[in-house]
């Protein structure tokens, strides 16, 4: 998470001039992806306040399994259906906000439950496939893949209309194909040779699994009352009667995602790792057709003395703190200043390899973002 600076209370920027605001002019999707660790689930819900308070109305959607972001928002909980944040909380918190802020959190199995009911070709189907006991046991690990139900929750809240942005906050990955992928991934796995075998006629995947296997399971059935085999094949033949909408739904997810009203913002911290993994992200989204509106950089250090030396600092203060405080101080801010240089070098050159001159830079802060507060303080940084 970014932290939060409880002395410190910037003028608030107008978005409308702010460089990022016109960034995502015209933009109904918001896609806030890099590497885990970096505060991403912070920045997604203050740029979500920040566009809601220009007079957007904004849904911010996160798969944060800790609920940070729940707390950070002053509700005790959130779930798989948006829930607008109560305006007297912002109202609170000095916040004028002239839009509306809706936040939720992931169900996956919901959200896996919610898609078969809509690709389903009638009722009947719909109730076998939940009904299967295979289903039911399976159906929460393939949901379970954060980057296909994310990239499904998006697509629904995207298709329903009610929000002028949607901002996803993706889940932690080294490798932006798991979250870019996963639409077309699941399509792969219905369409394969291990799923036609189940669908085959005549009981096929029973022949082909073999007499020794056969007598093992036909003994594990007897015993549990569990037919494997039966069980299996209802599931993927319920399914069957699916794949042309499993098919049509990932064609339009990855659309979604192609589409100029959709923007990816690359959020990172200078550490030398997220870096290097945030340059490997904005490689694989431009190899994809993706198209990457911004650079945010979380967690930077500014200089601790100021362009003056450890002696001179520590002189300027030993009137006031005394000689061997001073000094202590001093040290201290020589520490901060080293890592101040290493993040100058660090945002340079994610500049000039991204091509982005005017990267976001949000300072490092004392604390966890725990409240309206301390969302508003980055969403300040963000639309500065």
């Amino acid at each position: 998470m970014v932290g939060f600076l409880h002395d410190y209370d910037p003028p608030v920027p107008r978005a409308s001039a702010s460089p990022l605001a016109k960034r995502l002019r015209g933009k109904s999707v918001c896609i806030c992806a890099g590497p885990g660790g970096v505060g991403k689930t912070t920045t997604s819900a203050a740029l979500a306040l920040g566009l809601a308070r220009e007079g957007q109305r904004v849904a911010v959607v996160t798969i944060d399994p800790a609920r940070r972001l729940a707390s950070a928002l002053g509700i005790d909980e959130l779930d798989d259906e948006p829930r607008r944040i109560d305006p007297a909380l912002l109202a609170a918190q000095g916040i004028e906000c002239k839009g509306e802020l809706w936040a939720t959190m992931l169900d996956a199995k919901r959200t896996f439950d919610t898609l078969i009911g809509r690709i389903a070709p009638d009722e009947r189907a719909r109730e076998e496939v939940f009904a299967n006991r295979i289903y039911q046991e399976i159906s929460g690990a393939v949901a379970g893949t954060q980057e296909f139900s994310a990239i499904a929750k998006l697509y629904e809240l995207h298709r329903e209309g009610r929000f002028d942005t949607i901002v996803l906050d993706t889940p932690p990955a080294r490798n932006a194909l798991d979250f870019l992928d996963a639409p077309m991934r699941i399509s792969r796995f219905l369409e394969g040779r291990s799923v036609r075998m189940f669908l085959a006629p005549g009981n096929l995947a029973a022949r082909l699994v073999g007499r020794g296997s056969g007598l093992v399971l036909s003994m594990f059935s007897r015993f549990t009352g569990v037919d494997l085999i039966g069980d299996l094949s209802g599931f993927f033949g319920a399914l069957g009667g699916m794949l042309d909408g499993f098919r049509e739904r990932a064609g339009m997810v990855d659309q979604l995602l192609r589409d100029p009203t959709t923007a990816f913002l690359l959020v990172t911290s200078p550490e030398p790792e997220p870096a290097r993994e945030a340059l490997f992200f904005a490689e694989q989204l431009r190899d994809a057709g993706m198209s990457r509106a911004g650079l945010i950089v979380n967690r930077v250090h500014s200089d601790g003395l100021d362009g003056h030396t450890v002696a001179e600092v520590a002189a300027l203060l030993a009137d006031e703190l005394g000689e061997r405080l001073a000094a202590r101080v001093a040290g201290n801010l020589a520490d901060f200043d080293v890592l101040a240089q290493r993040d100058r070098a660090t945002v340079e050159r994610l500049s000039e390899a991204l091509e982005d001159p005017h990267p976001i830079l949000v300072p490092h802060l004392d604390g966890d973002v725990q409240d309206l507060a301390g969302l508003d303080f980055v969403a300040r940084h963000l639309f500065a």
